[in-house]
């Protein structure tokens, strides 16, 4: 037989469903205003980080024009033609490579690669007007990556590249009378081995078999550069383009190291040493962004 109730305990039973329910939206309500405060957090998370890209990218792209300009008003000067020369072409390239990210946006996997070839256009203006006698304004000096950073990224592909770059370092004493020369082939030696051993000949040839070579039928450095890319499903004309002349930007500017081999530290202050250290180190870790 059911039990009956009296009006009392009715009432007290309606009011501690009403309690339990409205217990039950407190929770929902208080549940989505969490969610909405971290959303709302997420969002002004990525839109502080969206503007300080964009603050970055503006200062670059302005780092970029002053050095151009600076550059175009020393067109006359007649030291160092060849690496003039090839930061022109890289500047020319980066340009193409940028009118074709603009025209059609590439995926997010080239973001980094495209942020790291502003900062290398960059700063080879800066080393070649930094040769050339002219200062960088005081507030765009070419940025230096932590040294750690480089090196975890070599330690990736070989501890021996590590090595290798530690000594080119160290080379850069002004107790060392051929500190340039000792630079340059050290550095040299990591980016050779950076292409050989992420691209064997014989991989490279499998993969590309019509891919550019060499007299002796060897892979080119831009065949090398173009596997990289088409492992990393980032094949594209202007993109490989550019990173072959960085590249050919650092092996000319590692011509004027080697001629720059008198004095304590070769003809170069050690400033103008630390520049071009920052311009290679940099260079360095955009090819390894391509392989890592």
């Amino acid at each position: 037989m059911a039990r009956r109730l009296s009006a009392s305990q009715l009432r007290s039973q309606l009011r501690r469903a009403e309690q339990k329910a409205k217990q039950a939206v407190n929770k929902i309500n208080h549940a989505i205003r969490r969610r909405n405060s971290q959303v709302n957090q997420a969002v002004n998370k990525y839109n502080q980080a969206v503007r300080a890209h964009n603050s970055h990218v503006r200062a670059r792209r302005r780092r970029i024009t002053n050095e151009l300009a600076k550059l175009s008003r020393h067109s006359t000067a007649t030291r160092y033609v060849v690496l003039r020369t090839s930061v022109q072409t890289m500047h020319a390239a980066y340009a193409r490579l940028e009118q074709r990210a603009d025209a059609q946006p590439l995926g997010a996997e080239y973001g980094y690669v495209l942020d790291l070839s502003e900062k290398e256009t960059a700063n080879s203006l800066e080393v070649m007007n930094a040769l050339l006698g002219i200062q960088p304004d005081s507030e765009e000096k070419l940025e230096r990556p932590e040294d750690l950073t480089l090196r975890d990224e070599l330690r990736k592909i070989s501890a021996d590249l590590d090595d290798r770059w530690r000594g080119a370092v160290f080379s850069l004493d002004a107790r060392n009378p051929d500190a340039a020369r000792h630079f340059c082939t050290s550095a040299r030696e990591v980016i050779t081995q950076i292409l050989d051993l992420k691209a064997p000949d014989g991989q490279v040839l499998s993969t590309l078999p019509n891919c550019d070579r060499t007299d002796q039928g060897k892979p080119t450095r831009r065949a090398k550069i173009r596997y990289f890319l088409h492992e990393k499903g980032m094949l594209d004309d202007a993109l490989e383009e550019f990173a072959e002349q960085d590249m050919e930007n650092i092996v000319q500017l590692f011509n004027v190291l080697n001629e720059g081999t008198h004095g304590s530290a070769g003809k170069f202050d050690l400033q103008m040493l630390s520049s071009i250290r920052g311009r290679v180190e940099h260079g360095i870790l955009f090819l390894s962004s391509l392989v890592n």
